[in-house]
């Protein structure tokens, strides 16, 4: 009799303590979320609670998912707390600008848009609302190889060409085309992604996966989602040719990546020193420290963590850009404090997508640039190249 008292009322105190606000906002319980429209959201985690709901199992696990147990993945969003910023009083920031340039290319933020496939995944209008919404916040876009929507009618409704992430192909002759036709779409930087050679692990993807009941044909078609024929970028590239493919890719092709094209070349997914390095006496013109999201590898080190060493490194004549685990505008301060030069968001803006399409995606943008002018004023750098160190400690 005792025992069965004391499961109900530990049953009861489980209730009142999901049920509780306080323990919302303590642990973080995303259940009680609700959003009627985008501008209720007061942070970009509210559209992760929506999105949480609204996508089928294998969507959401694909999106979510890091390498083995996500620990790469969490890193990247507590790296972020080992450092904090130093804020300075009675500066005149009447005027806050958020601009910036990028190989002489203007930024009208240092946010921008990290490719991440198959927007059509989240929302029926995929990449096209996504440039929308760029569009009207003025952001640049890094289309992923694996889009779902042409470059062409990407660069359409943004109004001005992207840059694109390339994933070279199994074959030089296959990557030579895919070049050539994002540079004839304007394309002013590329960036090629190496951290994902090697292969990996995503358990979380594969447990959802597992989950959803759904036949693969619903949304995919009998190819199922893996097919490269449904890869728009691959339209017109004889796809026969991987089943010889190519030696494993070395430094040796950043050389021959440049020698395709006048495009500036990102090398995407460095976070030592020693590569950064490596990149630049190759050939590079600049680099972006990624793991891809916490979904290439297991090293349990976030990116932020990595800045500080490679910026040492290379130097300020060499750009680094840097994403994972942003989610608030004073993230992005810390990055561009740490000598990041643009700073990519990835599951921020298809939780966007996913709850409310393009006015998502633009109120994401909305939160985040707010954040930044906010942090900007309250650590005395009205002007993107007033961020310096100094704002900036770490333990």
């Amino acid at each position: 009799m005792r025992e069965r008292l004391v499961e109900h009322n530990r049953r009861r105190f489980l209730r009142y303590l999901a049920a509780s606000p306080l323990s919302a906002g303590a642990f973080g319980q995303d259940a009680e979320i609700t959003l009627a429209s985008p501008a209720d959201a007061l942070n970009v985690m509210d559209f992760e609670a929506v999105a949480k709901k609204k996508l089928p199992p294998a969507h959401l696990g694909f999106m979510m998912t890091g390498t083995d147990d996500d620990e790469t993945l969490r890193a990247n969003r507590e790296g972020y707390q080992r450092f904090q910023l130093l804020p300075r009083r009675l500066v005149d920031f009447s005027q806050v600008s958020l601009k910036t340039e990028l190989f002489g290319l203007p930024f009208e933020t240092p946010i921008f848009l990290c490719p991440v496939a198959s927007h059509r995944m989240y929302d029926p209008e995929g990449e096209l609302a996504v440039a929308r919404a760029a569009k009207a916040r003025q952001t640049e876009i890094l289309l992923s190889t694996n889009t779902s929507t042409a470059i062409e009618d990407v660069v359409r409704e943004r109004g001005k060409p992207v840059m694109f992430q390339l994933y070279a192909a199994p074959r030089w002759d296959m990557t030579e085309k895919m070049v050539k036709r994002v540079e004839d779409a304007g394309t002013p930087i590329m960036a090629w992604t190496v951290d994902t050679l090697g292969g990996r692990n995503t358990e979380t993807y594969t447990r959802y996966r597992r989950m959803d009941k759904r036949p693969c044909e619903a949304c995919h078609g009998k190819e199922g989602p893996a097919r490269m024929e449904r890869r728009v970028m691959y339209k017109g590239i004889d796809l026969s040719k991987m089943a010889t493919p190519d030696p494993p890719h070395t430094w040796t092709t950043i050389e021959r990546l440049k020698k395709l094209s006048k495009m500036k070349l990102l090398i995407k997914g460095i976070t030592t020193p020693e590569d950064a390095l490596l990149a630049r006496e190759h050939g590079a013109d600049g680099v972006i420290i990624s793991n891809h999201g916490g979904r290439a590898e297991a090293s349990g080190r976030g990116t932020i963590e990595a800045l500080k060493d490679i910026v040492d490194a290379v130097g300020p004549g060499f750009p680094v850009l840097i994403d994972g685990g942003v989610r608030r505008g004073t993230d992005v301060f810390k990055a561009l404090a740490l000598g990041a030069r643009a700073v990519g968001i990835g599951r921020p803006y298809l939780w966007g997508l996913a709850s409310f399409g393009q006015a998502g995606v633009d109120r994401v943008l909305e939160l985040l640039n707010a954040e930044l002018r906010l942090a900007m004023r309250q650590f005395g750098t009205p002007e993107i190249g007033r961020i310096t160190r100094k704002a900036v400690t770490w333990r």
